[in-house]
């Protein structure tokens, strides 16, 4: 056991004389030339750390520190039940604000799932969970992040799911250009990912503060059908603000095992546009390896591919 977790650890380059336990790289280790090389930023999604944060072993406002600090990361993607009560206190805010500044780091996102659905049949419903996104909207400008990531959620045909989409994502969007804030959609079940059906509803909506957030791995339909991952990530790169690298475990060699990410970036770079902001966001979501161990892990694959390509 030993034995192959250092061949792990080696074949991902994060192991030095004498070290058997990655976590005890230091930072620099992370920040070699060959990120430059890159066509993409790295960032990463508050998600990873979402047991250490649950625990109460880290916090929202202490999220930024831990990216740069842990990981050499300088741009974070923050989730809105993290800091769910917080969004108009603009004392905290602008703490948390302060505190990514005074580190060079950049706030990119913040992905909401608290608030409520954009997708309701009902009307009334709907309007009520357009506005309750508006909120986050302004935090996310007071921020300086560049979007919100959102859900299309609500019931019924894909006809029906994709007409209230449009009307709920053309509401927010408006909202969300006043502020020059992007609303994203992630693909996150249900239709929202079936890339086909999405790109219609971006089609339809067409508006250039409205945009998507392809996940490598979020393609359930339902409970027996999933959605082919590379055509959907193409599908949906047309109107990409960004990515989201999903990632659950690794082989000895340090690849996904079960993600092509040298097929996934070589999408997501064909499928660039000037709305792309550039940044790829590490959304570890493994339970073999320890959170801090899994973004390591995420973060040197991305590079290392990335570099490849």
């Amino acid at each position: 056991m030993q034995s192959t977790r250092r061949s792990f650890l080696k074949n991902l380059g994060l192991t030095t004389a004498g070290l058997s336990l990655y976590s005890s790289v230091s930072v620099e280790a992370f920040s070699s030339d060959a990120v430059k090389k890159l066509f993409f930023d790295i960032s990463l999604a508050e998600w990873s750390l979402h047991r250490t944060l649950k625990d109460g072993k880290l916090t929202n406002m202490d999220f930024p520190a831990k990216a740069k600090n842990d990981f050499g990361i300088n741009a974070v993607e923050y989730v809105d039940q993290f800091f769910r009560d917080k969004a108009t206190d603009h004392q905290y805010l602008s703490e948390l604000k302060k505190r990514a500044d005074d580190l060079g780091v950049r706030n990119v996102l913040i992905m909401v799932d608290t608030a409520g659905p954009l997708a309701d049949s009902d009307d009334a419903k709907r309007k009520q969970g357009v506005e309750s996104h508006y909120q986050w909207v302004d935090a996310a400008s007071f921020l300086g992040c560049h979007s919100i990531r959102v859900n299309l959620r609500g019931k019924g045909s894909a006809e029906d799911m994709a007409k209230a989409s449009i009307d709920g994502l053309s509401r927010l969007a408006e909202y969300g250009a006043k502020n020059k804030i992007g609303i994203l959609v992630e693909n996150h079940g249900g239709y929202s990912s079936d890339g086909k059906w999405l790109a219609n509803v971006m089609r339809q909506v067409d508006n250039p503060y409205a945009g998507t957030l392809p996940d490598f791995d979020n393609f359930k339909l339902n409970e027996t059908d999933v959605y082919d991952r590379y055509l959907g990530v193409e599908e949906m790169m047309p109107f990409a603000k960004g990515v989201s690298a999903k990632a659950r475990d690794f082989d000895a060699q340090g690849n996904e095992l079960t993600i092509d990410y040298a097929r996934l970036l070589q999408l997501v770079k064909k499928g660039k546009t000037s709305a792309f902001k550039g940044y790829i966001g590490i959304e570890y979501s493994g339970n073999r390896l320890s959170e801090d161990d899994g973004i390591r892990a995420t973060k040197q694959l991305l590079e290392k591919v990335g570099q490849a390509i």
